[in-house]
């Protein structure tokens, strides 16, 4: 049934209205309708303008970028040589074509992520079989288990709880202030571990406005009030990628990295979950403790704990909690599940001499399978408050972050076709003039160029789609141990510090209105200067010890 009428048929519809509403006076002379029954034919002459105003929709900066990317992939499969399989050429091609679209989003993000299924097989690269297994590994998996119960965090406010209870703790009678930012810090820290970036900023964002909202409006409050302001939405901003490098799951960046090192070098040793957190956990808290610190000294003075104490106090976030009520059955499951699914996680894989239970099953469970496994369990246990409810319903996995699922696949995918093309071939022998440089200065210059390419690229894991393969390449060409460039430049690529729009944490925070680009600055370079020096001592040191990266190149 087609459900738009005609213009004729509109045009007699509001007609009879008219003459229905406009009969008036003692002869009930009908008035002339507000519009025609029947349109005059209208005379169109020709007119150069009306040509160029048509054309002028089409010739934008957006459709010119669309263009652009199959145009170089042309010209690249035409024109350039290089000394090794047509396939490699044709590589370049595809890659140019996506990246154009991934680095301009002329197309949206998620689809230009689904361009390897056609231009592979198109291009003869691979069959559609094969590149279509890089869209659902596992990796994948881990992603999806650990969104829905991330979903499922957000669903019954467990994080809020959290909050309120660990700001409580830190909170200090009298006031503290510094210690109130600490707290802060430390739950959106940890909050962030176990969700992705973009929604840990979205939960505890509202937690640091409502710690505002007990403050006088900005234009009423003194200099060392409006610092502080300043300080609780920073402390989201930034804590939330800095909690993100300590798991696994933290950010889709990590996934990113071990699931190149899978695809990149597949009888290589696979980065656990275990593997991860040992390294990624230590970087992180030294991080968080340097970015307290610049903001304790920037933005809280002697005086400021007098100030604030009128409006922040014990009593204030206890009144909060309570207003929570008693913690439900349903929060209690979530965090049973949760809890479960951390402790097989952190035990599945320990050490060689203590090889935990995934020996058991020799070695066929991954990290994605208890993930799937923790989420197959919300739809089971029911929450107690409805009738045949469960923990969750396939309706809230409408949330699911279908865009990074697909990123990850094209990232695999990518990575793959430059190992089978022989692309990997031709980039080792270019990057060859790199050998003599010695790795204490290259790890630092590497960390230093990703950070800043992540400023100017909305999403860190495109960043890190684009550059952790190339990492990998200059590793193999200077004699390294690749993981000992892969995982600090990866890393790297989260610490987008500087401008609101560098990824969605930055606009969460800077949508509140309480801090300006200059406050970012002010903590985002000196933030970014200290996760450099981080990642540069402790992976050469801790990360060897964990990886096992003393054994040279793989």
């Amino acid at each position: 049934m087609n459900k738009c009428p005609t213009l004729h048929n509109h045009h007699y519809f509001f007609a009879s209205i008219f003459l229905s509403s406009n009969m008036a006076g003692e002869n009930n002379t009908l008035k002339a309708p507000l519009l025609p029954l029947h349109e005059p034919p209208i005379q169109e002459t020709p007119n150069n303008n009306n040509n160029f105003i048509a054309i002028k929709p089409i010739l934008n900066l957006k459709n010119f970028y669309i263009i652009l990317g199959p145009l170089l992939s042309i010209i690249i499969c035409l024109l350039v040589k290089l000394d090794a399989p047509m396939t490699s050429t044709k590589m370049v091609g595809v890659i140019a074509w996506v990246f154009t679209w991934w680095i301009t989003e002329a197309v949206p993000l998620p689809v230009t992520s689904m361009c390897p299924l056609f231009l592979f097989p198109l291009f003869g690269i691979a069959s559609a079989d094969t590149v279509a297994h890089s869209y659902m590994d596992d990796v994948i998996t881990l992603v999806l288990g650990s969104f829905i119960l991330a979903l499922a965090v957000e669903r019954y406010n467990v994080h809020r709880r959290l909050a309120l209870n660990v700001t409580l703790v830190f909170c200090g009678n009298p006031l503290n202030p510094s210690m109130l930012l600490l707290g802060l810090c430390a739950t959106t820290f940890f909050v962030s571990m176990w969700l992705h970036n973009t929604a840990a900023a979205v939960m505890m964002m509202p937690v640091a406005t409502g710690i505002l909202h007990r403050l006088p409006p900005a234009d009423e409050q003194s200099e060392l009030m409006n610092k502080f302001s300043r300080a609780v939405i920073l402390t989201v901003v930034y804590a939330t990628p800095i909690g993100g490098i300590s798991t696994l799951t933290g950010t889709g960046v990590n996934l990113i990295i071990i699931g190149l090192w899978k695809s990149l070098v597949p009888n290589a040793k696979p980065i656990s979950f275990s593997n991860w957190f040992l390294f990624g956990f230590p970087v992180a808290v030294l991080l968080l403790l340097c970015f307290w610190c610049m903001l304790c000294l920037i933005y809280v003075r002697k005086d400021s704990s007098r100030v604030l104490s009128d409006y922040l106090d014990r009593a204030h976030l206890k009144r909060d909690l309570e207003a929570l009520g008693p913690m439900s059955f349903a929060e209690k499951m979530v965090l049973c599940v949760f809890g479960l699914l951390i402790i097989l996680w952190m035990t599945r894989s320990i050490s060689d001499d203590l090889p935990g239970w995934g020996v058991l099953f020799h070695g066929l469970v991954g990290d994605g399978s208890i993930s799937v496994l923790a989420a197959v369990l919300l739809f089971i246990i029911p929450n107690m408050k409805q009738d045949g409810e469960k923990l969750m319903s396939w309706n809230e996995c409408k949330k699911l972050p279908w865009n990074l699922i697909l990123l990850l696949g094209a990232g695999f995918a990518l990575a793959d076709g430059v190992q089978s093309s022989g692309l990997a071939e031709v980039m080792s022998k270019a990057l060859e003039f790199l050998k003599d440089v010695p790795y204490l200065a290259i790890v630092p210059a590497v960390t230093l160029l990703c950070s800043i390419i992540t400023e100017f690229i909305t999403s860190n894991d495109a960043t890190a789609t684009l550059l952790v393969p190339l990492l990998y390449n200059i590793a193999k060409t200077i004699n390294v141990h690749p993981l000992l460039l892969m995982i600090p430049g990866g890393i790297a690529t989260e610490f987008a510090f500087w401008l609101p729009t560098s990824t969605p944490s930055n606009v969460v925070g800077f949508a509140t209105g309480h801090i300006e680009i200059k406050d970012m600055l002010k903590v985002g370079v000196p933030l970014k200067v200290a996760g450099i020096l981080v990642l540069s001592l402790l992976m050469p040191t801790l990360g060897s010890i964990v990886y096992g990266t003393n054994g040279g190149t793989q």
